[in-house]
């Protein structure tokens, strides 16, 4: 009996021992495939990115799968492996942060062709679907208290594009929306005014006549909105004659087909001419949105494709949608154009404005945006020069609520106008 409780001990220490020899193995092995590795830069500068295997680039017409996992499960979408020099330099998008970029326009690929220009759009890291979505999930539990709930108010209306784009519009419409946008709340002349009045391109005049020197923008749709379905010489007599109305901004549309079939450059060049036709003869030019609709992009690669194409060709802001198609704005969606343009600033120095559009209806949708600007693109991006919504009926409920903080009680709807 003795020999045998020994013979066991024996086989049990010998059992652990090997044990704690894999462990230790294992653990070393691990060690040395996370190990960092250094990489030159675009400009010579020494970064460190984890040593991943990067699959070969998806051919042009295959979307990369949209539950493509990073580290973690909050986190949005990962660069931290790509074509791109730059964007492997950094571990993820919610992931620690490069101190210093040095990657500047001149250091892009060049767009000398279609295929080239494919390369480099799917050579974007694929977005994590489950992580993008639990992460928008989760901002927009965030809550704002009642002393900056006033600001966040404040600011939600002046970054309003006050819209009206239906084909029943008439002058009068206009003017009225134009008399709202100039008085928001008769009752409080402390109240902020909405940054623009989006309309038709051929109304863009007279809320140019309506609103005068107020400094409330005008922003006119274009290049045969909302479908987009139309000539090149089409597309660019409507940007002319919107901006020759007084249109201080123009809402393009992007050929969604053409973007879907792969036909790239073509997208490319459409921003292109078109951002040429916003220039006026003095030599100024009407800023210019370019509209991904994102509703028929069908995946979130397509959607990140389509914001740094955007980017790439010069525009000023990337819009989600033509609040025509279900679904419009979304927070995901929008989560990932603001993640987009924020690394666009830090690889190329040059920052871009983001304008969700379409079913954002209430303040509580507002606020979840506006804490979602904070979070992902930082508070730079915070007034009405960088974000915009896209709306007709936001700004009541704000003036609502804006009411409400200062009386105590809610008031009616009879108490804003409807227009």
């Amino acid at each position: 009996m003795t020999w045998r409780r020994k013979g066991l001990w024996t086989v049990i220490s010998v059992i652990v021992s090997r044990m704690n020899g894999r462990t230790s193995t294992t653990t070393s092995n691990a060690a040395a495939s996370t190990k960092p590795i250094t990489k030159a830069g675009p400009a010579s500068r020494e970064v460190t990115a984890p040593r991943r295997k990067r699959a070969d680039p998806t051919p042009p017409n295959t979307a990369l799968p949209l539950g493509r996992r990073t580290k973690s499960a909050d986190r949005a979408a990962s660069v931290a492996s790509g074509t791109w020099s730059s964007l492997m330099a950094r571990s993820s998008l919610h992931g620690p942060r490069l101190t210093a970029v040095t990657t500047v326009a001149h250091d892009l690929p060049p767009v000398s062709d279609n295929a080239a220009l494919t390369r480099w759009l799917h050579g974007l890291p694929g977005v994590d679907q489950v992580g993008l979505e639990a992460r928008a999930a989760g901002l927009s539990t965030r809550s704002i208290k009642t002393t900056s709930k006033a600001w966040a108010i404040d600011t939600a209306i002046s970054m309003i594009d006050l819209t009206t784009l239906e084909g029943a519009d008439t002058p009068g419409k206009v003017r009225s929306l134009c008399a709202k946008a100039l008085v928001p709340d008769p009752s409080d002349p402390t109240t902020p005014r909405p940054a623009a009045i989006c309309v038709y391109g051929d109304l863009a005049h007279v809320a140019r006549e309506a609103l005068g020197d107020s400094g409330i923008h005008v922003a006119a749709v274009a290049t045969a909105f909302p479908s987009g379905r139309a000539s090149m010489p089409v597309k660019l007599a409507d940007t002319r004659d919107a901006v020759a109305g007084g249109a201080d901004e123009i809402d393009m549309v992007i050929d969604r087909g053409a973007f879907l079939s792969g036909r790239y450059l073509q997208v490319f060049e459409e921003i292109v001419a078109v951002k040429e036709a916003c220039r006026r003869p003095d030599g100024t030019s009407a800023h210019l949105k370019v509209i991904l609709e994102t509703g028929e992009l069908a995946t979130y690669d397509n959607v990140r494709r389509a914001s740094f194409l955007a980017m790439r060709a010069g525009g000023d802001f990337i819009k989600t949608s033509t609040g025509k198609v279900a679904p419009a704005a979304t927070l995901p969606v929008t989560l990932l154009m603001l993640e987009a343009v924020r690394d666009w600033r830090e690889l190329t120095g040059v920052q871009i404005g983001v304008k969700p559009a379409g079913g954002i209806r209430t303040t509580k949708d507002a606020m979840k945006y506006l804490v979602t600007v904070s979070e992902i693109a930082g508070p730079d991006w915070l007034t009405s020069d960088w974000f915009r919504f896209g709306a007709s009926g936001l700004l009541g409920d704000l003036l609502l609520q804006r009411q409400k903080l200062a009386t105590g009680a809610y008031s009616g709807s009879d108490y804003v106008s409807i227009d």
